[in-house]
């Protein structure tokens, strides 16, 4: 995976360019973006690309390949082990970081989903990046950058990816073999992820979004049983449930332009169902369930209780 293949992030792999062609790389960065935009895969191709030594990364000699496949013994990711990044595998990377790189010349480690490391394991790390052992290069990648410890933010090079345009997330789909039209709704509604876009594009969600949509504005206070039940169907799927509220953001913002005559709408093909829903609902009241919906996302991409965090929006959508 070199540079040329991650797409919409010109800016950031402009300034790791950069840095690589001065041999002035910081030993720590953050990456914060939406989930989906490149940023995991930006950080294997600068591994890649210090690794190699030939540019942006050859992507064919043994480093490239190694590096490809996750098995390159100098590099390290570090994923959350249920809810959260524990302490025990923010040690055990500082005593592989000590060590003497095998191939490379120098230990890499991705710390992927920053944001959930515990108290106990951000105070480890922070121990690191104070004083990084050996010539290490350390990329922490976080959607939620808000949630890491300030004291982390303040000692990484922050770099910023941005969510990814719609006509790109589009191109990429129909060169995976989504049909056109599938390919531009799905990518309006992603919220600038390339995962979302994928999700949203396998089908189910696209072709039941009328009978969803219709289904979580039927909700009602006076019978729970059926909010609910929505709550513990929905929670299930914690990708699908990211992407429904992407289209639920999405068909809310389009009543809201809706109402105010703007035709710039994502789902006309809902203009009935919108102009039905619009009759109900003020223009504050809309942005009060925006506001809910998009806390609810975040939350989701927190690792809070998925169905408990659906049962509470469903009991806000239901409100009049």
């Amino acid at each position: 995976m070199s540079f040329a293949d991650i797409l919409g992030q010109d800016t950031p792999i402009s300034v790791l360019k950069r840095s690589l062609a001065a041999g002035r790389l910081a030993h720590a960065y953050l990456f914060e973006g939406v989930e989906g935009c490149g940023k995991k895969t930006t950080a294997l191709a600068l591994i890649e690309a210090v690794f190699c030594g030939k540019g942006d990364g050859c992507g064919h000699c043994p480093s490239c390949r190694k590096i490809s496949s996750m098995q390159h013994p100098d590099m390290h990711l570090i994923e959350p082990d249920g809810a959260f990044i524990k302490i025990d595998q923010i040690r055990s990377l500082q005593k592989e970081l000590a060590y003497r790189p095998f191939e490379a010349p120098k230990k890499a480690c991705i710390i992927d989903g920053a944001e959930r490391l515990n108290q106990a394991a951000g105070n480890a790390l922070l121990k690191t990046l104070e004083e990084p052992s050996g010539n290490a290069l350390i990329i922490l990648v976080t959607s939620q950058p808000s949630v890491v410890l300030p004291t982390i933010l303040s000692r990484c090079q922050r770099l910023v990816f941005h969510g990814l345009p719609e006509e790109t997330i589009t191109s990429y789909l129909i060169s995976k073999g989504v049909e056109n039209e599938s390919a531009h709704l799905s990518a309006s509604l992603a919220g600038g992820s390339i995962n979302n876009a994928l999700e949203i594009s396998k089908g189910e969600i696209l072709s039941e979004r009328k009978q969803l949509l219709t289904r979580l504005f039927g909700l009602s206070l006076t019978d729970i049983a059926p909010l609910f039940l929505a709550a513990e169907e929905l929670a299930a799927e914690k990708e699908k449930a990211v992407a429904v509220l992407e289209v639920l953001m999405s068909f809310l913002r389009d009543m809201l332009l809706h109402s105010a005559g703007d035709t710039d709408m994502i789902n006309t093909d809902l203009l009935p169902l919108l102009e039905e829903q619009g009759r109900t609902l003020s223009r504050a009241r809309i942005m009060e369930k925006i506001e809910h919906v998009a806390s609810t996302r975040t939350a989701l991409l927190r690792n809070v209780n998925t169905r408990l965090a659906l049962e509470v929006l469903f009991m806000r959508l239901a409100e009049r």
